[in-house]
């Protein structure tokens, strides 16, 4: 094995000072949108929230691409960005704004946390098969998944449990299937995803008998905005920057982050409470996914 296996995306020294600070906006406000959905949930109904937050970020980062020359995507472009936005921001961002209706923003982040998990298992139907160190990650993940099930306010609240699962399902399928298809390049791929997702999310918000509220309160609407703004924008071009400067590795450790950032988050600013099945819950999950990635990262790569 030769070292061109592992190449290292090229940034420049003046560019070089962005990568901690990509990662800590990747960490801190991806891990923080958890509890802005959970504030959002008290002005909007979850579909139509997602819907609202989807819809203009998508627009606006459409719009600016477009600006900037970007090329529109191509008809089947635009149909396997439908198909995994419906995936992963549709049913998977939907169904946690659903969740968090009933369980607090830290745990559903806990739980979404599982999401490598259910992609090991999924990998397998399309015949990679899977190390000994991928299956010990696997069995060590579900047990944190059975743990952090087992506390008070999960099983008190089966449907969420069970849309929070779903969610990483649908998440994890969306990713895995989106690899294997033409998409739209670089950030085009995520405004297009957004905006076709939206359209989902409106749908199942009319299917589900959700209306515009007639008064929305002031903190609602700021975390509406921040979702928009704050989470979608700069969230998504941070983790953006650091695909194109880091290796993978580090760019997906997201991953492992936002679940604890989400439940201090929670605890430190929303007074939410987390018991010790759903701490240790969620720490058996964390060591079950790191092992998935320590195994993914050791395998070698073949050279062209």
């Amino acid at each position: 094995m030769n070292d061109t296996a592992y190449p290292i995306p090229a940034v420049t020294h003046e560019r070089r000072w962005l990568v901690p600070l990509a990662l800590a906006a990747v960490y801190v406000i991806w891990g923080s949108t958890y509890l802005g959905i959970r504030i959002a949930l008290t002005g909007f109904p979850p579909f139509l929230l997602a819907a609202v937050r989807f819809v203009i970020a998508g627009t606006l980062m459409y719009v600016w691409l477009r600006a900037r020359g970007a090329p529109a995507p191509t008809p089947r472009q635009w149909r396997n960005a439908a198909i995994t936005g419906v995936l992963l921001l549709g049913l998977g961002n939907g169904m946690v704004c659903f969740a968090e209706q009933y369980v607090a923003s830290g745990l559903a982040a806990v739980a979404v946390a599982c999401e490598p998990l259910f992609v090991a298992v999924i990998v397998v139907f399309y015949r990679e098969k899977l190390r000994r160190t991928e299956v010990a990650g696997l069995v060590v993940g579900f047990i944190g998944v059975v743990l952090l099930n087992s506390g008070g306010e999960l099983r008190g609240s089966p449907w969420a449990a069970a849309a929070l699962l779903f969610a990483a399902a649908s998440w994890a399928f969306g990713s895995i299937w989106s690899r294997r298809q033409d998409m739209p390049p670089g950030p085009m791929n995520v405004a297009a995803q957004m905006l076709c997702a939206s359209l989902a999310l409106g749908l199942m918000a009319l299917l589900a008998g959700e209306r515009w509220p007639v008064h929305v309160p002031v903190q609602a609407a700021s975390a509406l905005a921040y979702l928009i703004f704050v989470g979608s924008l700069v969230g998504f071009s941070a983790y953006l920057f650091l695909l194109k400067a880091v290796r993978p590795a580090l760019s997906a450790s997201y991953a492992y982050v936002n679940p604890p950032v989400a439940v201090l988050i929670g605890v430190l600013f929303a007074g939410e409470r987390v018991g010790t099945l759903e701490l240790a819950g969620m720490a058996v999950i964390l060591i079950g996914v790191v092992t998935l990635a320590l195994a993914r990262a050791w395998v070698p790569r073949r050279t062209r």
